[in-house]
């Protein structure tokens, strides 16, 4: 049976019913549901990195499902409906896209991302208060997951000079940030200055990143992936022996996670 919009919004208004909606859905608020917002776009992302195709209809109902639900809870305290966040997203997508829908030429896909980056700047400073100063990192989500957002702070700030030009200095200031962390792992009571010079040399790799054109929080997601793959290889291995890695040595498991490697894994 096919469905449309309005049989998912009729849906939404009947779960947050209150006399006869579910007790659960009554509840949530904006704030009860970022973490489940946020959960279902990671379950689309990785539909996507797995190449299960087949699963990600699903997947993307369950992220509409959210912004139904945002949406219904907007609307019952009276700031907005579904309806205007479809149209404020067909108004921001035409005047995103000049090119199509105004006299603006552009050649080409990086073109239109750097088109793309000073209309949004635009859109902030119009939304900034008068006698407010701008920021040209304002409006970086702070909820972003913290290696995405370390790349957007970086973007931000490299739109207006403050870079380097290559990814060889990049790679200077990671050495200089790992030798600033050397200094401080031997002294036990120092978890603070372990902590800052921990993250100092992290937000410097995720610069790197993105002088190398590769979306850290991918990048980190693809290396969790092969570190199960490898680890999962072990646990095999050592199970056909009989034992579990709490009961084998790390050269034997070291020997057995070289050859999961040598394999590919």
């Amino acid at each position: 049976m096919s469905r449309h919009i309005d049989d998912l919004l009729s849906l939404m208004r009947q779960l947050r019913d209150p006399e006869r909606g579910c007790p659960w859905d009554r509840e949530q608020t904006f704030e009860s549901l970022v973490k489940h917002t946020l959960e279902e776009a990671y379950e689309v992302a990785d539909a996507i990195e797995r190449s299960a195709l087949a699963e990600l209809p699903d997947e993307l109902g369950d992220l509409l499902f959210q912004v139904v639900f945002h949406a219904r809870i907007g609307e019952e305290a009276g700031q907005f409906t579904f309806n205007e966040v479809v149209a404020r997203l067909h108004d921001k997508l035409v005047r995103r896209h000049p090119h199509l829908f105004a006299q603006a030429e552009i050649r080409d896909a990086s073109a239109q991302a750097v088109a793309w980056e000073t209309i949004k700047a635009g859109e902030r400073a119009a939304r900034k208060n008068q006698g407010e100063a701008a920021s040209e990192l304002d409006d970086v989500p702070v909820a972003l997951p913290a290696l995405t957002r370390a790349a957007k702070l970086q973007k931000r700030a490299s739109r207006v000079g403050f870079d380097w030009s290559a990814a060889a200095p990049v790679l200077d200031k990671i050495q200089e940030e790992l030798d600033e962390l050397r200094e401080v792992v031997p002294d036990p009571t120092a978890c603070a200055a372990q902590e800052e010079e921990l993250g100092d040399l992290i937000f410097a790799v995720v610069n790197l990143a993105r002088h190398l054109g590769v979306d850290p929080e991918a990048a980190t997601r693809a290396a969790n992936r092969k570190f199960e793959r490898r680890f999962r290889y072990v646990e095999k291995e050592l199970r056909r022996s009989g034992k579990t890695p709490a009961e084998s040595e790390l050269q034997e498991m070291d020997a057995l996670w070289d050859r999961a490697k040598a394999l590919g894994l």
